[in-house]
């Protein structure tokens, strides 16, 4: 071969390798669940990165993060199509621009290691500068325009040994321990050519990091609280684009009631999000009734997911859950939610973007945020820490509630996204915030995957998906504080802070 022949060989596999190595990773996420992608997907980038000038690190890294948010959050264009209104194409075009704009961050990793740290020796680049920049980028992505932590590489772990960190370092501390080995294992195969014990530290320090990881899968984080409660989590699988239709509200209402009222011995009751389509004032006897049978057939608490209209005009409507009081002395209660999706609940920019409304016929999407501290629910004798839809996506968030509450509880539709990879990857982020605040969850969608969650992330038990099911069980309370809960990403994001500005110390003095 000629050696125009060879360097256009290297060229198409240095940019097909990057997109390859991307499109591979989702599947180290649920439903797939082959965690040890996070960390070899990483690492063709990394070791790719290496020998690359700034502009071709940052082709490479946008590449890969085609790839990666091609794949990985493909499902956004079915909502759009199927529910938001969308031809086909329109919708096409809108996930590939939302997917272009995401595959920014790890571009941008790229081009700014290669520019401005190109002098830090190797073992420094990969161990210290490409797991922090990373961490660091993530958690931009996880506030910047309200935030899309959505594929946080952390998540990818539920099931592996890192997942033992969640309750001291979250998220972002697991997305560093799958980054640090990734570059421990460009590390390893780097040097395995290298004569004495040099060659094994970075194995060493691989196997190292996992132990730890594992060993802090054994201390107890909390501690029960009070005694096991049954639960019943009511899953109607109301068609989305039914659920709004004026005929389609009897229906609905009784098939909920029906299925309820199977269960009054329970100790709580949860129905998903905006699983009752109606306003609150519409429905208020009818709750009142319902409550007051259950308080007289058994004494199940109700947690019900319906919009709230505010007081005032000026106030809008919430996407609450009330839970429905029980007499006159036990008042409903209300958790408004705060954490509202751009565009499919509320539009940025609204005097701008206004006509979005119409293009996207989203049905109730201009609701009213909640407040970001509001007294906690209390369900069955215990404080509950309520989250609805994609608000457990947000491990600060959630952490607000604690160590006040002894259980979690998240209602959510991913009717959405129809049978995609959306479900499955919610509900295993769903475990990462059990993990982090080492609470039992009870999480109850329309249509699937609802499920109950111990305080280690273990899912007890699952409901099948777009079928009428009620998901019956039982958690334990739990109390106490996890270093977590105490520190929030305060502490990963001061270490990131101060090792990155240890490789910028370094690249000066280079």
């Amino acid at each position: 071969m000629t050696g125009g022949g060879i360097t256009a060989h290297r060229s198409v596999w240095e940019y097909l390798l990057p997109l390859l190595a991307g499109a591979a990773l989702p599947f180290a996420f649920a439903p797939a669940g082959v965690f040890p992608l996070a960390v070899i997907s990483p690492a063709v980038l990394f070791g790719l990165w290496l020998a690359m000038t700034p502009r071709r690190a940052l082709v490479a890294g946008y590449l890969f993060g085609v790839g990666f948010f091609g794949v990985g959050i493909s499902w956004v264009s079915i909502s759009m199509y199927r529910f938001g209104g969308m031809g086909a194409m329109l919708a096409g075009l809108t996930t590939l621009l939302f997917v272009l704009l995401l595959a920014l961050y790890p571009a941008l990793l790229g081009w700014c290691s290669r520019r401005f740290f190109s002098r830090l020796p190797a073992p420094l680049f990969l161990l210290l500068l490409l797991p922090a920049g990373w961490v660091m980028l993530e958690w931009v992505r996880g506030w910047i325009f309200t935030g899309f932590p959505w594929l946080g590489l952390g998540y990818s772990q539920t099931d592996s040994p890192l997942a033992g960190l969640a309750p001291v370092l979250g998220l972002y501390g697991i997305s560093w321990a799958v980054l640090l080995s990734s570059a421990l294992l460009v590390l390893g195969v780097r040097q395995w050519r290298v004569a004495g014990a040099m060659r094994w530290w970075p194995w060493a320090g691989l196997a190292a990091l996992w132990l730890g990881g594992g060993l802090l899968l054994l201390p107890q984080w909390s501690a029960p609280h009070g005694k096991p409660l049954t639960a019943s989590l009511i899953q109607g699988n109301v068609p989305q684009e039914l659920k709004w239709r004026a005929d389609q509200r009897a229906p609905t209402i009784d098939l909920y009631t029906r299925l309820s009222r199977e269960r009054w011995d329970r100790d709580i009751i949860i129905w998903p999000e905006t699983a009752l389509p109606a306003y609150y004032h519409q429905a208020e006897t009818f709750l009142n009734g319902l409550a007051r049978e259950a308080r007289e057939n058994g004494g199940a608490t109700l947690l019900i997911g319906l919009p709230v209209m505010g007081k005032s005009e000026s106030q809008g409507y919430f996407n609450s859950v009330v839970r429905v009081g029980t007499s006159s002395e036990d008042p409903s209660q209300f958790y408004y939610k705060s954490h509202l999706v751009p565009f499919g609940e509320y539009i940025p920019l609204k005097s701008t973007l206004g006509n979005l409304l119409k293009l996207l016929q989203v049905p109730m999407a201009n609701f009213s945020r909640g407040a970001k501290n509001q007294p906690l629910i209390t369900a069955a004798g215990h404080s509950v820490g309520v989250s609805i839809c994609y608000e457990d996506a947000f491990g600060e968030e959630v952490i607000r509630t604690l160590p006040e509450a002894s259980l979690l509880v998240n209602v959510s539709n991913d009717a959405w996204f129809g049978d995609s990879l959306a479900p499955h990857q919610h509900l295993q982020m769903a475990r990462m915030r059990s993990m982090e605040t080492s609470r039992p969850m009870l999480r109850a969608t329309n249509n699937g995957v609802s499920a109950i969650i111990d305080e280690r992330g273990a899912v007890l038990a699952t409901s099948p998906q777009f079928e009428v099911a009620v998901l019956d069980g039982e958690i334990q309370p739990r109390s106490g504080a996890t270093p977590y809960v105490r520190t929030g990403n305060a502490l990963v994001l001061l270490l990131m802070t101060l090792v990155l500005a240890v490789c910028i110390w370094r690249t000066r003095r280079a």
